[in-house]
């Protein structure tokens, strides 16, 4: 009764935060990034991008050490680092890190900071949303956003991607969970099913 009583006050307080987010939001896109960032202008989307996930994917489970599991499409190429792992096909990636955190984030928190990092830090990034989303874990934070791809080693090609970053808060433990696509890719149902399928263990 308690935790329902928590997640109740947490709906109510959100139309307060959206109103403040959404201020934040067009400051944030007006933060200049780094010298090298600055000048990086977002690239032409593609008409047809690649990057979709087939209908036909086959979803494995991974467990990680860092107490989460999710499902992820078999045969990505998998990265560890010590605080997470990443999953990979062409330029469609996963990637899940763990951290401490004191608190639970809030929109108006995500906005002033994650946000805001991610202009100044990124590729020609724009935010388009920051909303509270529930997944079959909980509550979580989403920010919906785009920028460009790396260049390509080989040839020096970059895609417009679109991304989107899940903030996942339990007992002084925040995941970050980011999926990322060229722009126009299909993948929202592929997208639901990978945030849907996290769990704290």
């Amino acid at each position: 009764m308690q935790g329902r009583t928590r997640i109740k006050g947490y709906f109510r307080l959100l139309p307060m935060a959206i109103f403040a987010v959404a201020a934040l939001i067009g400051s944030a896109t007006q933060i200049a990034g780094t010298p090298a960032m600055a000048t990086e202008r977002p690239v032409t989307p593609e008409k047809n991008p690649p990057g979709d996930i087939p209908d036909t994917q086959v979803f494995i489970t991974y467990a990680s050490p860092l107490g989460f599991s999710l499902k992820v499409p078999e045969g990505w190429a998998r990265t560890d680092h010590p605080d997470g792992a990443g999953f990979s096909d062409k330029y469609n990636a996963v990637d899940v890190t763990v951290t401490s955190a004191p608190r639970a984030p809030t929109a108006t928190s995500i906005a002033s900071h994650e946000a805001a990092d991610l202009v100044q830090g990124g590729r020609a990034v724009r935010i388009a949303a920051i909303r509270q989303v529930m997944l079959r874990s909980g509550p979580a934070l989403l920010i919906v956003y785009t920028s460009n791809s790396g260049p390509n080693p080989v040839t020096n090609r970059q895609l417009r991607l679109e991304r989107h970053r899940y903030l996942i808060y339990r007992g002084g433990k925040l995941a970050t969970l980011d999926l990322s696509a060229p722009l126009g890719a299909d993948n929202a149902d592929q997208w639901k099913l990978i945030s849907d399928s996290f769990q704290w263990r």
